[in-house]
């Protein structure tokens, strides 16, 4: 979306309007090209976003989990510390830390860089992450959750399931950095997310991939028993609904979970991830509680995604545009900044 002047405009005037700006993860895309590649097409966008901010501003980059490379150095240098310190939900990245991190920081010059990973306190009520932990504890059996639930077995994960961002780190950091080195042969084409392998399977298990009938029915009777096997072989808790709004219901108990895992008690947590943004007007709030009561807010997606966007694409919570805007004080805000500016994104 970004590549577009038009679609690009709206966002350089709010950033131009702010103090500080948190680029919430998956910045770049490194899971659907080289990174020579993905820094080309990543390169102009920020520098103009640098350049809208000026010297006086700040600038919190937050990798993810298509950008976990962005932070892999530092976390890999942390693990061979003699004596590491466990790395709590505020970790701030140490400065020394070389290419690649280092560059995007350049191209965000003038403003003021800083990186954190796994997230941040935008305030003493309002935490900040990306989300891609909650990638553990989905019950919706999309491949990264059953990567992760097979690396979790492989590698003797605690008996009680994370504790810890090392602990998280340990399961998932392998799946990314597989992906990642995927990418670097070219197999995809950055930006093609419809051939990614996460993507092809959704459309395929829930026939909008066109399946030939036959087919479809096939994988409806053979799907719950692949499920009941990777449940038994403690892969799961998996769950063979794969409606949207479970797909919605099952993404914010997994985050719950992480941020009790993590003892995070925010009263507000912001996220991104899952690209469904929310709560909106027509959402129940009280599915977008954690466990200790804060609320939950998903910044959305900047990706166009004519699949999930559904019969009404300008009302769609998978339409692309939304930001959150945390102020002083209050509530922080979700809102989109294409609504009033741009056609709706076609089915």
């Amino acid at each position: 979306m970004l590549r577009r002047r038009r679609r690009r405009e709206p966002l350089l005037a709010a950033v131009a309007d702010c103090e500080r700006l948190v680029l919430l993860g998956d910045v770049i895309e490194l899971r659907h090209a080289r990174i020579a590649e993905a820094f080309t097409q990543a390169e102009p966008v920020l520098r103009e976003l640098g350049a809208a901010l000026g010297p006086d501003r700040d600038v919190v980059i937050v990798p993810g989990n298509h950008d976990h490379h962005l932070a892999a150095a530092w976390l890999e240098r942390r693990s061979r510390q003699p004596h590491p310190v466990p790395l709590g939900p505020d970790g701030a990245v140490d400065w020394q830390a070389p290419e690649p991190l280092a560059a995007v920081a350049g191209w965000l010059a003038p403003a003021r860089v800083s990186a954190a990973y796994p997230g941040l306190w935008l305030r003493a009520d309002v935490y900040a992450t990306h989300g891609h932990y909650l990638d553990r504890h989905t019950t919706v059996p999309m491949l990264e959750r059953i990567a992760a639930g097979a690396m979790a077995r492989l590698l003797r994960e605690p008996a009680a399931g994370p504790a810890l961002v090392a602990d998280y780190e340990a399961t998932l950091a392998p799946i990314y950095a597989w992906v990642h080195a995927v990418a670097q042969t070219g197999a995809h084409d950055l930006g093609d997310h419809a051939r990614d392998p996460s993507t092809r399977g959704w459309r395929m298990l829930t026939a909008g991939d066109g399946s030939p009938r036959l087919r479809r029915r096939a994988l409806a009777l053979a799907f719950p028993g692949v499920l009941a096997a990777l449940n038994r072989g403690g892969i799961g808790p998996l769950r063979a609904d794969l409606s949207g709004a479970e797909l919605r219901r099952a993404g914010l108990r997994a985050l719950s979970e992480v941020l009790a895992r993590l003892d995070v008690t925010a009263p507000y947590v912001i996220f991104g991830h899952t690209h469904r943004a929310g709560p909106l007007a027509t959402d129940d709030r009280r599915e977008w509680r954690t466990a200790a009561g804060g609320q939950l807010i998903n910044c959305g997606s900047w990706l166009e995604q004519p699949d999930f966007l559904g019969a009404e694409p300008s009302r769609s919570p998978y339409r692309a545009g939304f930001a959150v805007q945390v102020d002083d004080h209050g509530p922080p805000q979700l809102v989109n900044l294409l609504d009033g500016v741009s056609a709706p994104v076609p089915a």
